[in-house]
């Protein structure tokens, strides 16, 4: 599947996203990676990471100074280390199958005004976001 949800950090209803904490990123990324070391760092900066939840449930994310893209998120506890990791840096995620945004109350003051109608709020866990991303998940 393509469909690939979008994190984002705006503060102050800046119409553009600020650039995220790539040190934290890869504090709270590093531990659940299991890709290649050697191609975590592409040659214009970015970074990769292909991780993995103890479920089993595995994701890719690229990152670069301005947002991250998740590829392919399965279901699973894959959602709370991008749950973790959306609460630690203060962003939020852009559903762009929805064109809708999730994020916490905490950062939906921060949201651009044309994104805040939109908004849905969560509380940043790996079940609420998987939900309000993607549906109710059939067990």
């Amino acid at each position: 599947m393509g469909w690939s949800p979008y994190i984002y950090k705006f503060v102050d209803g800046g119409e553009s996203p600020v650039p995220l904490d790539l040190q934290l990123v890869r504090a709270v990324l590093e531990p659940h990676d299991v890709g290649n070391p050697e191609l975590k760092v592409c040659e214009d900066g970015s970074l990769q990471f292909w991780i993995r939840a103890p479920d089993g449930s595995e994701a890719e994310l690229f990152v670069d100074d301005l947002g991250i893209a998740v590829h392919r998120p399965h279901a699973g506890g894959v959602w709370s280390i991008v749950a973790e990791l959306v609460s630690q840096l203060g962003a939020i995620v852009i559903n762009p199958s929805r064109a809708g945004v999730v994020c916490r109350t905490e950062e939906y003051a921060d949201l651009p005004p044309s994104m805040q109608r939109d908004a849905v709020i969560v509380e940043m866990r790996g079940e609420a976001l998987e939900e309000a991303l993607v549906g109710p998940q059939n067990s």
